[in-house]
């Protein structure tokens, strides 16, 4: 009979959406106050597959993946949420919109799951109000994206920038386990 055994840990990331930089520098120097060094950011890429986003947070609007060198539990997926949640409202603007949405996942070898809020059809309830969305699994050298998956996810614009993110965290993962320990120690 199997035993529950303790996850191996996973690569914190997040998806910044932004188009202000006061925002988008004020949000990194909080990131790094909560999980430390962040050890890859990508480019910016134009967020253009949905207007969803216009009237809250203007125009001209970008999303850049950042990932942070210490490996997390998956159980923090909900600390994070709520984390990125509070710092959305702190960066608000004085009419209530928003400034930056900050989209908080993990990824690790075999997949990459985002924390949400919004309890739709594939998405599990987890705590506290937050849900695990499960937008993409590792086959054939790619994070594969699934029919409900972000647009700009499927479209491939964050493939490199994600099998980069997947290699750091392999590297930390064969360091880690050649320690001898056989258990990380992660927050």
């Amino acid at each position: 009979m199997a035993r529950p055994a303790e996850p191996e840990p996973v690569k914190l990331l997040i998806a910044v959406l932004w188009a202000d930089e006061e925002a988008l520098h004020s949000a990194f120097n909080s990131m790094r106050e909560s999980w430390g060094e962040i050890d890859f950011q990508g480019a910016d890429h134009a967020f253009d597959m949905t207007n969803y986003y216009l009237l809250e947070m203007g125009p001209s609007l970008h999303r850049r993946l950042i990932s942070f060198h210490r490996l997390v539990s998956p159980e923090l997926l909900v600390g994070a949420k709520l984390e990125c949640n509070r710092l959305e409202d702190e960066l608000r603007r004085r009419n209530g919109y928003r400034r930056i949405n900050l989209d908080s996942g993990y990824l690790d070898h075999n997949k990459i799951v985002l924390a949400s809020v919004k309890g739709l059809g594939q998405k599990i309830y987890i705590a506290k109000g937050i849900y695990a969305d499960f937008v993409a699994r590792y086959r054939q050298r790619r994070y594969q994206p699934f029919e409900w998956t972000f647009p700009d996810f499927k479209d491939g614009r964050y493939d490199r920038e994600l099998d980069e993110i997947r290699q750091l965290y392999l590297q930390q993962l064969r360091e880690l386990h050649s320690k001898g320990d056989g258990e990380p120690a992660v927050s």
